[in-house]
């Protein structure tokens, strides 16, 4: 392939079929996790690592410390909780980091320029942008444009899921044959809740949620 990428790996539903999905477009050659103390921190690095091992791309965890020492939010801090409310309002506004993506993109660009690379595989997706402005067309669109200011390589966002409800991204993963069992959604450690889903944190309940309306419990029993 004539184009070569970085992902955004978090091991969560959107970026690990957003992998499978870019693949077919650009040589993926680096993964990035970023690790801002959050609570599934460990899980999503080991998870991440797994899902690179599977497919021979190199894996690099990014430390951002300051990010814990600046939001003080459930993502990171054990005294709040990360259960979902149906609305989405309120769990929304406890994990909600600003800038966040915008963030780890911006250092996605910086290893494209030192690496040459054309493309950032990025997953966001259709359903959480109603409530999360940084997962939009818009602001992958607004990336880009930034890029040719702050880089020489000016990369390219791929964002396959962008315009997928969250069931239908489990329906490409499937047609694309995705191994579930690498999965890490939860926003919740091991450690803490000894699973690697909790089912009942945001996350969580987005994922059993789409699985069921995507018609495939069958992926249930693999991932809860």
């Amino acid at each position: 392939m004539d184009k070569k990428g970085v992902i955004l790996l978090s091991s969560g539903l959107d970026s690990l079929v957003s992998l499978y999905m870019a693949k077919k477009e650009c040589d993926i050659v680096l993964a990035l996790t970023f690790d801002y103390g959050q609570k599934a921190a460990w899980d999503e690095i080991n998870a991440a690592k797994k899902i690179t091992s599977k497919f021979n791309i190199e894996h690099k965890t990014v430390a951002l410390p300051f990010l814990k020492e600046t939001v003080n939010n459930a993502l990171t801090d054990d005294s709040k909780t990360l259960e979902f409310d149906e609305l989405g309002v309120n769990s929304m506004k406890a994990v909600w980091i600003p800038n966040r993506n915008g963030l780890f993109l911006n250092i996605a660009a910086m290893y494209c320029d030192s690496l040459n690379l054309d493309c950032i595989i990025f997953g966001a997706n259709k359903e959480e942008a109603e409530t999360f402005s940084d997962n939009s067309v818009e602001f992958s669109k607004a990336a880009d444009e930034f890029f040719k200011f702050s880089t020489l390589k000016k990369p390219k966002i791929l964002a396959p899921c962008v315009n997928l409800e969250k069931y239908e991204i489990v329906q490409k993963g499937v047609n694309l044959n995705v191994d579930f069992s690498l999965l890490k959604s939860c926003y919740n450690s091991i450690q803490k809740t000894g699973k690697t889903h909790c089912g009942k944190c945001e996350s969580c309940k987005r994922l059993y949620g789409a699985i069921v309306k995507s018609n495939n419990k069958n992926l249930l029993n693999i991932i809860f």
